[in-house]
């Protein structure tokens, strides 16, 4: 059947698809690489004629978003965000950018309690047989698309073909509006690999083995471990994580992924979306070694524990003495969002032979240019706990590995003193005491440990 007479019927310009959005609507703008930008600045463009538009995101990749800088006082649109991205963050600053908390495997179902007026979606140009792909970016496009009311998809020839376990495509019959675009691809910026970021690969490495089915987040560990497993002698390791970065890539190509022993999707690249360079998109294109799925899929627990070894990395902000993790919020100050880490630490520990890491260097220098403890005895005031106490595995920092699981309150305490930057650690000390987590007996770095 040729779709052709179909797509030009409802090729339409950006500015005459917009016109479907009503006062008071719920619009979708997709997530990271399938957000909207014609569609965003032509529904920029109808600011004086709507009022109450709410708009609903995660993770702004491809510039600010035209709408929400056009009406800054929120008054017709307010810009809404399930994972802030540095565009999300600096625009949250101003009060143009709301977060909505949530578990990032939950968010399909999150639907039987939310509206979707309009979906706006970037996917591929479609194929012969009506097919539309949603590119590097899956997480619940398909789902967002099935509830709303109208859908407009924003056809760009440069994102790339994704094969995928399910719903990473929409067909042409379910689609209201096409526009034609032409922007490019974001590409993550190389971060700087740090010594503690080396240190810390250094250590996780050590806790891989042959067969070990790997999970990464984002950032610059994530590329320290990608290049050193790249190096490494290890063998048949898996993927199956809620990110794809560039670190896979590296492994890929050193020959250290193949993806066979594991239980699930074997020999497959399991992911729900991608990040990083354009050498990154162009592996992906039509590659069938590598498989996009649906958010609810890669990130349920129970799938993720399917496969046995998994080891899961994530970043964190700060760790308080009592063991619970902040990855999300500095204060009452929001960076980021909770993501998958919690997906991922309990699914990894549900893993046969499965090991989950919260990574972080044990200092940062502040505005003033005074070093601080990222390991505090209680976390900043308003600071957002993203993984609890009850739920974390092992910490990690340049100083170390613990593990928090079968730890009483004083054991962590002293595991944690343990990963601290040795400036601090009399202090934490000195905190851990008055908060009655702390034993006469327990090891002081600067004290034999007590015995009798």
């Amino acid at each position: 059947m040729n779709y052709t007479g179909e797509y030009q019927k409802k090729l339409v310009k950006a500015e005459e698809a917009v016109k479907v959005i009503q006062s008071g609507d719920w619009v979708d703008y997709g997530t990271f690489q399938n957000q909207v930008v014609m569609l965003d600045m032509a529904l920029a463009g109808r600011k004086d004629d709507l009022r109450d538009v709410k708009i609903r995101s995660a993770c702004r990749v491809s510039g600010p978003p035209a709408a929400a800088m056009a009406d800054p006082t929120n008054e017709s649109f307010t810009f809404n965000s399930g994972h802030y991205s540095p565009i999300d963050r600096k625009v949250g600053d101003f009060g143009m950018c709301y977060y909505y908390p949530l578990l990032f495997r939950e968010v399909p179902s999150y639907y039987q309690y939310a509206t979707v007026d309009v979906a706006m979606v970037a996917v591929t140009p479609m194929n012969r047989h009506g097919y539309f792909n949603f590119g590097p970016t899956n997480v619940y496009s398909k789902k967002t698309c099935d509830l709303a009311k109208h859908v407009i998809l924003e056809v760009n020839p440069n994102i790339p073909w994704v094969m995928g376990g399910n719903q990473e495509s929409i067909h042409i019959s379910e689609v209201d509006y096409i526009v034609e675009a032409d922007w490019p691809l974001m590409q993550l910026p190389e971060i700087p690999v740090k010594y503690e970021d080396e240190k810390i690969a250094g250590l996780i490495l050590k806790e891989i083995e042959d067969g070990s089915c790997i999970q990464l987040g984002i950032g610059a560990l994530p590329n320290a471990l990608g290049r050193l497993i790249a190096k490494s002698d290890l063998k048949d390791l898996g993927v199956h994580s809620e990110m794809m970065c560039d670190a896979f890539l590296e492994m890929w190509e050193a020959g250290r992924i193949t993806g066979m022993k594991k239980n699930i999707d074997q020999g497959k690249m399991v992911f729900t979306f991608a990040l990083g360079s354009l050498r990154l998109y162009d592996f992906l294109d039509q590659n069938p070694g590598v498989a996009s799925y649906p958010v609810d899929y890669v990130n349920y627990p129970h799938m993720i524990a399917a496969n046995d070894k998994v080891v899961s990395i994530n970043n964190a902000l700060e760790v308080d003495l009592f063991g619970q993790v902040a990855a999300e919020s500095s204060g009452p100050r929001h960076i980021s969002g909770t993501g998958g880490q919690v997906d991922f630490v309990e699914g990894a520990y549900m893993s046969k032979g499965g090991k989950s890491f919260i990574a972080l260097s044990s200092t940062y220098t502040d505005k003033e240019g005074r070093l601080q403890s990222r390991i505090s005895p209680t976390l900043s005031p308003g600071t957002i706990v993203t993984t609890t106490r009850s739920t974390v595995m092992y910490i990690a920092t340049e100083f170390g590995i613990a593990c928090m699981k079968a730890k009483s309150t004083w054991e962590r305490a002293e595991a944690l003193i343990e990963l601290a930057h040795p400036k601090f650690r009399e202090d934490l000390i000195r905190e851990a005491e008055k908060m009655n987590i702390w034993r006469k007996c327990n090891k002081r770095p600067t004290m034999a440990q007590c015995v009798g």
